[in-house]
Formats: structure tokens, C-alpha cells, sequence
């Protein structure tokens, strides 16, 4: 007789995340009627993914990348760490290599994007609870292109990783910079920074500014000029 709590015979609890109400409560009600899931909490910032993730548990959340107080890759390397069994899929809408290769780096299980049709979203997350990893095919022939150039030694050291626009906000970092300070000399708005910021640490896989500060300074990195 089938234990009815085993992952095979129950529903895949899911934490739905999204700055979005209206694609939030979207997604929920899609998700919410299938019985293959049930959808268990929503949030709209890290703070409350981060805070729901611990409460409930969730077999799979589904998170969207860009969120007010922080990236959602963020958000899924701070669940990853503390519940390593729940596996967490980034939606969005921005086919963007760096990001994907930040989600994979952060432990995501799969990189989609919203144009996805709803029969293969909820493909996509059964796959995901039976084990699988995924990326959207929008994004996967520019993220395995990245992968081979960074396995030839094209892109050998661990700057590569990083965009010139990173580059540049990493050493103003180091110079002990706010985020503040950091925007209005790279003229973006302070949220994008912290995103930015967010982004540098995962790829060099740091935890906190001081390291990037001592990141820079171990290697002997100098400021580019513009």
C-alpha cells in the first residue's frame, strides 16, 4: 500500500514568488487547480520568500529574479542553504545568460521564462519535482556557448565571470563605496546596485562586501579607466 505522504502520492507544496500580485495570484490559480500541487504560500520580497520558505517548507518555489529588495538568485542561494531539499525554479522575463549562469551558481533546478506556455510550466515543475534540472530553451544555447568558452580557458579566471559593468561596480566596492555612492557614480538607481552587488558576490561566491575588498586586493586588481 502506497504511503500516502511520500512525494509520489502526494502533491509538490509550492511557494510562489513575485513582486506581482496579479502574476502572482496568475500562477497560483493555475498551479493552485492542478492536482499534482498545491500552492502553500506567496511573497513578494527576498525577505518574506526567504521567511515563507522556512515556514512552510515547500517542495518547489517558483521565483522571479528581480524583486524590490534584492535579486531572487539571492533569495534561492539563502533557501538552498537552509533547505537543501526544496528545489527552487527562477521565472522571469529576461533571457539573460548572466543570470542563469548566477541561478545555477546559487543552486536554481531551472531557469524559465514567463512567455512559457501554462501546459509547459507545469511540465517544466513536475519535471523539476521528480528530480530534474531545466533551462528554458531561450536561454540555453547562449548559457552552454558561456560554459565552453569558460571550460576552453577562453574565459579562465574568476573576473571572466563577471560583465565589464560588474567589473567596474566590484572595484567601486572596494574602495568602500555605498551602494549610494556606487549609483551616482555609475548612474543607476541604488536598487539596481544592490542587484549588481548581489550578482558579483555569487559569482565569485562571497558572502559579504569585505570579501570582495579582500577579493581585489589578494589578486592586485586596479580600476579600469572608461
Amino acid at each position: 500500500m502506497p504511503d500516502p505522504e511520500s512525494p509520489t502520492t502526494r502533491p509538490l507544496s509550492l511557494l510562489i514568488v513575485d513582486d506581482h500580485e496579479v502574476v502572482r495570484q496568475g500562477l497560483s490559480a493555475l498551479l493552485g487547480r492542478r492536482p499534482e500541487f498545491q500552492v502553500v504560500a506567496e511573497a513578494g520580497t527576498v525577505a518574506e520568500a526567504v521567511a515563507a520558505a522556512r515556514k512552510f517548507r515547500p517542495d518547489l518555489v517558483v521565483m522571479d529574479v528581480r524583486l524590490p529588495d534584492g535579486s531572487g538568485i539571492e533569495a534561492c542561494r539563502e533557501i538552498r542553504a537552509e533547505l537543501p531539499a526544496t528545489r527552487v525554479v527562477m521565472l522571469t522575463s529576461y533571457p539573460d545568460e548572466e543570470a542563469v549562469l548566477s541561478a545555477i551558481i546559487a543552486g536554481a533546478a531551472g531557469y524559465l521564462l514567463k512567455q512559457i506556455r501554462a501546459r509547459d510550466l507545469v511540465a517544466a515543475l513536475e519535471a523539476v519535482g521528480r528530480g530534474e534540472s531545466l533551462l528554458d530553451p531561450g536561454v540555453t544555447a547562449k548559457v552552454l556557448e558561456r560554459i565552453r568558452r569558460i571550460a576552453s580557458g577562453a574565459a579562465a579566471d574568476e573576473l571572466s565571470a563577471l560583465t565589464a559593468q560588474e567589473q567596474k561596480i566590484l572595484m567601486l566596492v572596494a574602495e568602500g563605496m555605498t551602494n549610494k555612492q556606487i549609483a551616482a557614480e555609475v548612474f543607476l538607481s541604488d536598487k539596481t546596485v544592490k542587484n549588481y552587488v548581489s550578482s558579483i558576490l555569487s559569482k565569485l561566491n562571497l558572502e559579504r562586501r569585505a570579501q570582495a575588498a579582500a577579493f581585489v586586493a589578494k589578486h592586485r586588481i586596479g580600476r579600469t579607466p572608461d
